[in-house]
């Protein structure tokens, strides 16, 4: 239902982006984190572009939550720094949260306090508060005004969550995990309110599940063990990645010396297949003639975001 809007959005974003100067959300540079002996966060640099939606990905325990209680000041960076709406992270407090909305998988919310009452609670803290927002979200969602928050849902609890940090319109929306555990249907109301927001502001929201992320975002962020893998938007990444397929004249043996770019080679008989991270068929084809001489027959196949994820980490790990 979303995806005409959503190529519609990502084409707008990114080619907007092109033509705008260079403003950061978030910015990280060299930004290292540990506990003990375990390395969080590994000399992370990182720019999130205003605007969009950008999707921190990665599998459980890759350094996801750790950045962003870094970025909202909840930890404090063993080395490095970061910067959020050009403010230090370590100075984000109070009235920078005016700025700032955000919302948590395991959000500690006021129980006691019906949903009306706890909307009502918030607006004096927003100087740009919109009650005409509060109320389509509150339709949209079908928030209960008369019920306390203790007798929702999981999923409804998300409402009313994501309500608060969307009606002050801020500049930047923070999400650790904020689908995590809910129903398809909740998810995809929370993804359009998401999605309108960009009208207004940036989106920085992790999750360890692709599928639930790949479908909206307009940037993708990869982790891996504390490390970046990958950042860029979502056009480019499907534009750069392919699995390529190679039939020779004749069986070939694996030279020493690969591009960095042909990931996971493997050959059997005169098969040849690998994943190039840096497509361009012409170029590829040259290499593929001068390495190993004539092809029979060459397929370049697209790839879905997983795919490409799970390439650049296993590429990570271990030689191709």
């Amino acid at each position: 239902m979303l995806n005409g809007l959503l190529n519609s959005l990502r084409t707008t974003l990114v080619e907007g982006a092109s033509r705008l100067p260079m403003n950061f959300a978030i910015e990280t540079e060299s930004l290292s984190k540990r506990f003990g002996r375990v390395k969080a966060l590994d000399e992370l640099s990182l720019r999130v572009a205003q605007g969009g939606v950008h999707a921190l990905v990665g599998p459980n325990g890759a350094g996801k939550t750790t950045l962003i209680k870094i970025l909202v000041n909840v930890f404090h960076a063993t080395a490095g720094t970061a910067t959020v709406l050009g403010a230090d992270s370590t100075s984000i407090s109070g009235k920078a949260f005016a700025r700032i909305g955000y919302v948590s998988e395991n959000q500690q919310l006021p129980l006691w306090m019906r949903v009306g009452t706890f909307l009502k609670y918030l607006r004096p803290f927003y100087l740009t508060w919109d009650l005409d927002l509060e109320s389509r979200f509150v339709q949209q969602f079908e928030l209960p005004l008369d019920r306390k928050l203790r007798h929702l849902s999981r999923g409804m609890r998300m409402k009313a969550a994501l309500a608060s940090a969307l009606a002050f319109r801020p500049e930047l929306i923070i999400l650790d995990e904020p689908f995590s555990g809910l129903d398809p249907v909740v998810r995809e109301e929370l993804v359009q309110a998401l999605v309108d927001a960009t009208a207004y502001s940036t989106t920085f929201v992790s999750s360890h599940d692709l599928a639930e992320i790949e479908s909206f975002a307009t940037h993708l962020t990869y982790l891996d063990s504390g490390r970046l893998r990958l950042s860029e938007d979502v056009p480019s990444i499907r534009s750069r990645f392919r699995e390529v397929e190679v039939t020779l004249d004749s069986p070939a043996a694996i030279p020493p010396d690969l591009p960095s770019n042909w990931l996971q080679l493997s050959a059997a008989g005169t098969t040849l297949k690998f994943i190039d991270s840096a497509f361009q068929q012409d170029a590829l084809q040259s290499e593929i003639l001068h390495r190993f001489g004539t092809i029979q027959h060459a397929a370049f196949n697209p790839m879905t975001i997983r795919n490409i994820f799970l390439a650049v980490a296993r590429s990570a790990r271990k030689p191709s």
